[in-house]
């Protein structure tokens, strides 16, 4: 392993094939030699890999692609495109400059094979197999990734873009291993939360966040899209909301046509886009727009200019937020759709000052602000259902005791993880693990994230079956377009890993792999930081 600096006047002595060397093993990265790592291993680790030790050679100029099959869509299309690209690029700039890689002895094309029906929209509960082999004997020495699901060719054509790196004794080749996979997720649910209500994300910005998130073969974009700070999405039906509640209700919003965009790069990727419309809390920049819909706080019996979580008292509120919600499932496709419920805590003291929510309580013999918030989330839950949509909730919903439908997800965020995993499994409910994957505690690393399982407690194999996965949370407090790509990965990918590769990795040691895997994000464009220091 180098760990010194190489000075300028060493590194222009040097031959031109060291030269090329250092390019190729860091393209983009710093020259600050500071960790060992592999060369054309995939991340996340395939569930059975197998490499041999015979080189196969590839000319970019003359690579591509072909697809065998006559299940195609313009998901496996615009695949097929962009993984060509990415094998194309994949030397640096001036590789015109050396001598060009023999057809006859290079692998030129790689054989796409699709099994099954094409489908649309990718969903909880798709099939993302794959199988990848390269130069095998028995497959007449092809090349092939094949699935039963346009979903598992997606993640087949990544792991082959993985394999693929810059040879070192072929100057203006790429060169792969022959190699063997076999890959299956651990977990349906691989997320990541995107905050845009404390820092408005430019929608460039989250395009190439959803691309390392097919990079690092995760599958939900859970958008949490506005909260107490600003409400940047624009709503066809309140209009108002954004007006008033965006930074900026000109620039600083998603049109519907930002929010199309989004879907629809995702879903070529195989990404859900799942939106959280968190409330009765968070919501203090919905109330410029919708009149009356907040709690008005009162001190000593009077009105203190202060306004608390959405008023349940008011059943026009309940009418606001159910045409709110069937306006979010007309736009957004997936079944599921994030409702919110934590931290109402925070608003208790307001409902409780305010004598119009008193007396409502009083009225339906609700003694608690906790049975309040539960008599809320009854009516929200009931709305999602009655659309025909699906809900994820904050752990308080379930702590509070509401009663919550079979298929109603609840987000671990707060508790100690392995009590409240057992908790909630243990009633029969789906479990998503966000706790200890908080990508805003900066001094958290990719170790500690590592470190972490969802199936970590003591629980039946019919509990561990309700453990969907899990997702990492990027809140927006201290992060902006300039910070958080960084911020994000690799950190991420940490999670990223355990959610898809077996839970025990054996022999095969993250770190030089994920040095890898850094300077294969820098190289397609994502501002990834340094996985290892010195």
């Amino acid at each position: 392993m180098i760990t010194t600096e190489i000075s300028l006047s060493q590194y222009s002595a040097m031959s031109w094939l060291v030269q090329l060397f250092l390019l190729l093993c860091c393209t983009k990265c710093s020259l600050s030699w500071v960790h060992e790592h592999t060369r054309g291993q995939v991340w996340p680790l395939p569930r059975y890999i197998s490499y041999q030790n015979t080189l196969n050679y590839i000319n970019p100029a003359n690579f591509s692609f072909k697809k065998i099959t006559n299940n195609t869509c313009p998901i496996l299309e615009e695949a097929v495109k962009r993984y060509t690209d990415v094998i194309k690029k994949m030397l640096p700039h001036h590789h015109h400059q050396w001598q060009g890689c023999s057809d006859g002895e290079s692998l030129q094309e790689v054989l796409v094979a699709l099994t099954g029906p094409c489908e649309e929209w990718p969903y909880l509960h798709m099939d993302e197999h794959y199988e990848v082999h390269v130069n095998r004997p028995d497959y007449d020495n092809l090349t092939i990734v094949s699935s039963s699901s346009v979903w598992g060719l997606l993640r087949g054509l990544e792991s082959f873009s993985q394999l693929v790196t810059p040879s070192t004794d072929a100057a203006g080749c790429l060169v792969l291993n022959s190699t063997d996979i076999l890959d299956y997720p651990r977990f349906k649910h691989r997320g990541l939360l995107l905050d845009t209500s404390r820092h408005y994300l430019p929608v460039s910005v989250i395009l190439n966040i959803l691309a390392a998130m097919e990079m690092n073969k995760m599958n939900v974009f859970h958008w949490h899209i506005v909260d107490d700070e600003s409400f940047p999405y624009q709503s066809i039906t309140y209009p108002s909301l954004s007006d008033k509640g965006a930074y900026d209700p000109k620039t600083l919003i998603y049109t519907q046509n930002n929010v199309k965009s989004i879907i629809e790069y995702a879903r070529l990727r195989g990404i859900r886009v799942i939106p959280e419309f968190d409330s009765p809390g968070h919501t203090k920049a919905w109330g410029g727009g919708a009149n009356k819909l907040l709690t008005a706080c009162f001190t000593n019996g009077s009105f203190n200019g202060e306004f608390g979580p959405i008023d349940p008292s008011r059943s026009q509120n309940f009418k606001f937020v159910r045409t709110l919600l069937e306006e979010v499932k007309s736009v957004f496709p997936d079944k599921y759709i994030h409702v919110g419920g934590d931290e109402v805590q925070f608003g208790f003291q307001c409902w409780m000052s305010n004598p119009t929510v008193t007396q409502f309580m009083k009225d339906n013999n609700i003694t608690s602000p906790e049975n309040l918030e539960g008599y809320y989330m009854n009516q929200v839950l009931d709305m999602v259902y009655n659309i025909n949509a699906s809900a994820i909730v904050w752990e308080e919903v379930f702590k509070h005791g509401d009663p919550l439908h079979n298929d109603t997800v609840i987000q671990i965020w707060r508790s100690n993880r392995t009590e409240m995993l057992n908790e909630v499994t243990k009633e029969g409910k789906y479990a998503l693990l966000s706790q200890g994957w908080y990508l805003d505690h900066i001094s958290d690393q990719w170790q500690d994230f590592y470190k972490i399982d969802p199936t970590d407690f003591n629980g039946t194999v019919a509990q561990y079956q309700l453990v969907l996965g899990g997702e990492a949370c990027m809140w927006g407090e201290m992060v902006d377009e300039t910070n958080i790509v960084s911020r994000i990965w690799p950190r991420a990918s940490a999670v990223a890993e355990r959610l898809w590769s077996q839970k025990v990795v054996g022999k095969t040691a993250p770190a030089p792999r994920l040095n890898e895997h850094v300077c294969r994000m820098k190289q397609r464009g994502v501002a990834a930081q340094p996985a290892n220091g010195p």
